[in-house]
């Protein structure tokens, strides 16, 4: 095994006369397949293809995008693991001060829009080169779309980025047969044809069979088109039956094709089976690594996909709502790597995917016919053609418990609380085994909120559910002896939550004794349910007016209730429940949130230098 060639060096000592393509990504090189760039590049190189990467290039230097030659194929550009605006900011649009995809963490070794940039750089250092993107960032931007950073509809990012063709999804079909297309001698132009593609034309002429939907100029001028033609984008997100999408743009048309089918088991094995490093590229080591890898290293990818759809997550325009999981072979195949690896030492941090305990499970009619338009899997209650089944995750976790070196196989990537408790027949012995063998002290859940009406908007689940799962976890852990917590991801500032609705989350972490260490304020990322809601004001489904915070005090006071005993948010905290006319939580009785202001100073004089150290006392969740 060996890394790609990251210079012309590297090329050189290969004996390569000409490189087919020039893989242009804003993450430094990390050859595992945790990221989308390495899957990419080796893919390719499984069928043949001459592949370089070019890492986080300069971007202020047009030389450095020469630093191969004029590839024989083409360049493909990538921002990265992330949407680059997303790594670059917070929710609250503040720098991030690290970036855990570059070398040492180091900011700012990528541009924002780095996709668009990138291009630009090529079209400058060379003349008519065939250029495709991939890629989350492209994925999530794929049609016109409203950006958070610049609070405005953008277009296409194909059309602003002078793309010949889109990769989005999960690229390894769509990269073959646009590979294949270049090698056979077609002009990329001519590549119309790849399903989960998104090309730029003046004429619909040769267009067929497609619906058209709202223009660029129409989803930028009225909010109600806008949720018109994100209802059209969301339906048609279906590899099988899917419809083509057409969007207007300037003079010409963005077609966007249906979703690429996802791999079959067999393939997603041997994508999974191909000679990667498993780590950073050298060239790293002295500025300490790649932060990102820290996280994934010891960890194993066993399915794709989610049929959860929550309005916020960006996964049902990437990897989409069908579900792919490798085969236990592969996977033990997988681990017996990682217990030969330097720095093991004994512990699978995770196995999963987007949804750890979707493993092997999906629905019949969806293999089919693709996922269903008109309703969801999950949501409000899980569909009667989804049958919850852990089963074959369970048997999965004890072989892997069985291989030699391996201590410990932790569930690290999320449990979806609510398929665990529809499993009738199988649910509880895999609580039991999950609690006993898998989890570290700490189980990470997503509830998210605890709103009812909040939770509706996030297409979550009834709080009712998480709260019998969290029962159930707690009677568990009791009956075999541990003593383990929940820890639950909570999101601030949600469509639809006002500030009585995150008083009644502050509430809720009161009476069960919970103090989160971190909250998620939420983050309005391109080609989501909840960051339509949060531009239009509207929820796309049924058009009705949809409560949105934005004022930037009243989401600080959303997230300080969320921490609400912290002593750097009193403040925040007692102006939210004044607002709000509920001062009785400001007192002395134990359900109040705060104290009054003139006795918490005395309080704080009294105790002085002790108040500060009992605040940095670590908290624990239950």
């Amino acid at each position: 095994m060996a890394f790609l060639p990251v210079c012309k060096a590297d090329v050189d000592a290969r004996g390569w006369d000409r490189v087919d393509f020039v893989l242009v990504s804003g993450d430094a090189y990390v050859d595992h397949p945790s990221f989308g760039p390495a899957i990419i590049s080796r893919v390719l190189e499984s069928r043949g293809f001459r592949v370089a990467i070019l890492a986080q290039p300069d971007w202020r230097n047009i030389s450095v995008f020469k630093e191969y030659g004029r590839p024989r194929l083409g360049f493909l550009v990538a921002a990265g693991n992330i949407d680059s605006m997303v790594n670059h900011y917070t929710a609250s649009k503040r720098k991030r001060s690290t970036d855990a995809y570059s070398p040492g963490g180091k900011m700012g070794l990528r541009p924002n829009r780095a996709t668009i940039v990138y291009c630009n750089c090529i079209r400058q250092a060379y003349k008519n080169m065939p250029i495709a993107v991939g890629g989350v960032e492209v994925s999530l931007r794929r049609f016109a779309h409203y950006d958070y950073w610049d609070d405005q509809v953008r277009a296409s990012i194909l059309y602003d980025s002078g793309a010949d063709l889109l990769l989005y999804g999960m690229g390894e079909h769509s990269i073959v047969e646009l590979a294949e297309g270049l090698a056979a001698g077609l002009p990329i132009a001519e590549l119309t044809y790849i399903q989960g593609s998104s090309y730029f034309t003046d004429s619909l002429e040769k267009v067929y069979d497609y619906q058209l939907i709202e223009s660029y100029e129409e989803v930028k001028a009225d909010k109600n088109a806008y949720c018109n033609a994100f209802m059209a984008q969301y339906k048609e997100q279906n590899p099988i039956k899917g419809k083509r999408l057409v969007q207007p743009h300037g003079k010409g048309f963005v077609v966007v094709n249906p979703p690429a089918l996802p791999l079959t088991g067999p393939e997603m094995d041997e994508v999974y089976g191909l000679p990667y490093e498993r780590t950073f590229h050298p060239m790293y080591t002295e500025a300490g690594g790649v932060p990102a890898i820290d996280e994934v290293e010891f960890s194993i990818t066993a399915n794709r996909g989610c049929f959860g759809a929550c309005s916020f997550c960006a996964l049902t325009f990437h990897q989409g709502r069908m579900i792919t999981s490798r085969s236990p072979r592969s996977i033990m195949s997988e681990a017996q790597l990682i217990t030969q690896r330097a720095g093991f030492k004994g512990y699978i941090h995770d196995v999963g995917g987007p949804t750890a305990n979707f493993y092997a499970q999906g629905c019949e009619k969806a293999k089919r016919d693709g996922p269903c338009k008109d309703r969801q899997c999950m949501f409000p209650t899980p569909c009667p053609n989804i049958n919850p089944d852990h089963t074959k995750y369970m048997e999965l976790l004890r072989q892997l418990r069985t291989i030699p070196k391996v201590k410990k196989v932790f569930v690290r990537s999320g449990i979806r609380f609510d398929f665990l408790v529809a499993d009738k027949k199988h649910g509880k012995a895999f609580m039991d085994e999950l609690c006993m063998h898998h989890v570290s002290g700490q189980l990470k859940v997503a509830p998210e909120h605890i709103s009812d009406g909040v939770l509706r908007l996030m297409g979550k689940p009834q709080n009712q559910v998480y709260n019998q799962f969290a029962k159930e976890f707690e009677q568990t852990n009791a009956r075999i002896g541990k003593e383990q917590y929940l820890v639950p991801y909570l999101i601030s500032s949600h469509p639809g939550s006002d500030l009585n609705a995150a008083i009644a989350l502050a509430e809720y972490l009161r009476d069960y004794h919970l103090h989160p260490e971190q909250v998620q304020d939420f983050y309005p990322t391109p080609g989501t349910l909840s960051t339509c809601m949060y531009y239009t004001g509207m929820d796309p489904r049924t058009m009705r007016p949809v409560f949105v915070p934005k004022d930037p005090k009243e989401k600080a006071m959303q997230r300080a209730l969320l921490q609400y005993s912290r002593p750097e948010n009193y403040e925040l905290v007692r102006t939210a429940l004044l607002r709000a006319g509920r001062g009785d939580l400001i007192g002395f009785s134990p359900k109040c949130l705060i104290r009054p202001r003139e006795v918490r100073r005395d309080f704080q004089r009294q105790q002085g230098s002790n108040t500060k150290r009992a605040t940095n006392q670590p908290r624990k969740f239950r």
